[in-house]
């Protein structure tokens, strides 16, 4: 809405007021010529006010949005202030956090890790004893085996030996 159109409502609505009251006096009597206004004055007088009436109430409203807009205004700076401050304590308390997590991190990494090279050198001796074992006892059975065909053979060591009792 455009402020003339503004203005000028107030008076269209006077003015048909006016004509309606218009129309009511023409059907009654003749009014006794006494020093009462006429309907045109009276319509010029209501016009007068409702063109008053909308610049005083134009003002208010005029006083009203920069009173509003200082307050938004102000709201907005000191709310921004706020998130400002937020953000400044929570990066700090950010950084401060994944500091301690980087520390207990690698505090936890270096331990796992000791932990981790102990049990793989007790994995690595037992895996040594066991292939040891399993070697001896494999050359063992390969000895016996070794032994046992060359009691069969003639003319080898073994053959010999196993017929001199």
């Amino acid at each position: 809405m455009t402020t003339s159109f503004v203005r000028t409502l107030p008076v269209a609505l006077a003015l048909a007021l006016a004509s309606i009251g218009m129309s009511a006096v023409a059907q009654t009597a003749a009014a006794p010529a006494t020093a009462e206004p006429t309907t045109t004055e009276k319509v010029k007088e209501a016009g007068k006010d409702a063109a008053d009436a909308t610049a005083r109430g134009t003002e208010k409203a005029w006083d009203a949005t920069k009173s509003t807009t200082k307050k938004a205004v102000n709201a907005t700076e000191s709310g921004a202030e706020k998130a400002w401050d937020a953000t400044k304590s929570g990066t700090k308390k950010a950084a401060n956090a994944t500091e301690r997590g980087t520390k207990k991190a690698w505090n936890a990494t270096k331990n796992t890790t000791k932990k981790a090279t102990t049990a793989t050198k007790n994995v690595a001796a037992k895996t040594g004893d066991a292939v040891e074992n399993a070697g001896h006892k494999t050359a063992d059975g390969m000895r016996s085996t070794g032994k046992a065909i060359g009691e069969k053979v003639p003319g080898t060591a073994e053959h010999d030996a196993a017929k001199k009792p």
